[in-house]
């Protein structure tokens, strides 16, 4: 990732209005007093979407099953969501999953081998060949779903079942719209909560202070 595309994304100010709670419908303004709850902020993701109540409110009812625990854990969908954000190149997304992997249940090493770039960095990482799997699985998807062949699924298939690869397809594929999103629209990285909250469900990215997410 260079230099200019991390500025752009965590210096600039964005392309379109991030509404605050006063400015917001009230069925967008019961989502940011659920988010300050769990989160202890509103992330500006959600500020941008606000400017379209209900798209906003079906994007957080999207992200709660899809990063939630299910038949993937929920560390192991963040790891995902760092790699596809890494090759796409978004500092917002990849600053709030790194945050909420290492919260969740990753190690520092692990998230320090997925790097910020495109490069295939966790090859040589602490990962199992499942974990591994998982993450060619994702950089194929990110080239096309034509990429999966018959030979890239039976690879993939080696190691997850078909809940889990559901779910894994699904992480991946929906991290091509997020950091598409955000950068797009230049959305700055959400600034740090005051007094962060505990709990993980993959709803928000707010990060703590002194964590991988710091920015």
């Amino acid at each position: 990732m260079t230099e200019a595309s991390i500025t752009a994304t965590s210096n600039g100010e964005a392309r379109v209005p991030l509404l605050e709670r006063d400015q917001v419908a009230p069925e967008a303004a019961a989502l940011y007093d659920k988010l300050m709850a769990d989160r202890g902020c509103v992330p500006n993701m959600f500020k941008a979407l606000a400017n379209v109540p209900a798209l906003a409110l079906g994007i957080a009812a999207l992200i709660k099953p899809l990063m939630g625990e299910g038949a993937l854990v929920g560390w192991y969908k963040e790891l995902i969501a760092i790699r596809v954000a890494a090759l796409n190149q978004c500092e917002y997304c990849i600053s709030a999953h790194r945050f909420l992997a290492l919260q969740r249940g990753a190690t520092p090493q692990q998230i320090a081998s997925l790097g910020d770039t495109s490069d295939d960095t966790f090859e040589t990482g602490p990962f199992t060949g499942r974990e591994k799997a998982g993450f060619r699985y994702a950089g194929l998807l990110h080239v096309s779903g034509h990429a999966i062949d018959d030979a890239a699924y039976a690879a993939v298939s080696a190691h997850f079942n078909a809940d889990e690869l559901i779910e894994l397809t699904a992480v991946a594929a929906a991290f091509e719209f997020f950091p598409r999103f955000n950068s797009a629209l230049m959305i700055p990285v959400t600034p740090l909560p005051a007094t962060p909250s505990a709990r993980s469900t993959g709803l928000a990215d707010c990060p703590a202070p002194n964590s991988p997410a710091a920015s």
